[in-house]
C-alpha cells in the first residue's frame, strides 16, 4: 500500500512541475518583449504609460514594437523627454499607435495596401506588396507569436498625426 502512495505522490509531483513548466513558457506581449532584449526602450516606455497591464491582458494584440536602435533614431532628448511624468499621455498616444487590435499575421497583409486602425484610434497605412511596412517602418521580423497577440519588429517608431 505503501508503494502505491509513493507511486501516487511521484505522478502528483511530477504532474505539478509539468504544469508550472508550461505555465513558465505561456508569455503575453509585454513578457516576450521583455525576453527578446532588444525592446528595452519599448518596455520602460510601455510601463512609464501605465500600459503594461493592458499589453498583459486578454488581446489579441497586433504590436508594431520598435526596436531599441529605433528609439535610438528619433532626435536627441525625445525618449527622455516622453516618459517624463507630465508626458504621459502623450506617450501613451503614441504607444497605443504602435498596437492595432486583433491578431495579424504577416500573410495576412502579403500582396495588399490597407489600413489598419489603431487602439489610438488613427489608421496606419499597412503595404504588404513587397515585405511589409507600417507607415514607413519596415517589418524586419514578422509574428512573434505571443499568448495574447502577435508582435511585428519594426526599424522605425511611428507617429501619429496628433
Amino acid at each position: 500500500m505503501r508503494s502505491i502512495r509513493n507511486l501516487f505522490a511521484a505522478g502528483a509531483i511530477a504532474v505539478s512541475t509539468l504544469a508550472l513548466s508550461a505555465q513558465a513558457y505561456a508569455a503575453d506581449i509585454v513578457d516576450t518583449a521583455v525576453a527578446a532584449g532588444s525592446f528595452k526602450t519599448l518596455v520602460a516606455a510601455v510601463q512609464a504609460a501605465g500600459l503594461a497591464e493592458t499589453l498583459k491582458g486578454p488581446g489579441p494584440f497586433t504590436v508594431f514594437a520598435p526596436t531599441d536602435e529605433a528609439f535610438a533614431k528619433l532626435p536627441a532628448g525625445t525618449v527622455e523627454d516622453l516618459l517624463k511624468p507630465e508626458n504621459k499621455d502623450k506617450l501613451a498616444a503614441i504607444l497605443t499607435y504602435h498596437v492595432v487590435p486583433g491578431k495579424v499575421m504577416a500573410a495576412d497583409v502579403a500582396g495588399k495596401e490597407t489600413m489598419a486602425k489603431s487602439v489610438q484610434g488613427s489608421e496606419i497605412k499597412v503595404n504588404g506588396m513587397d515585405g511589409v511596412m507600417v507607415d514607413g517602418a519596415k517589418v524586419v521580423q514578422a509574428d512573434i507569436a505571443a499568448d495574447n497577440g502577435v508582435i511585428h519588429v519594426i526599424d522605425t517608431v511611428i507617429m501619429p498625426k496628433m
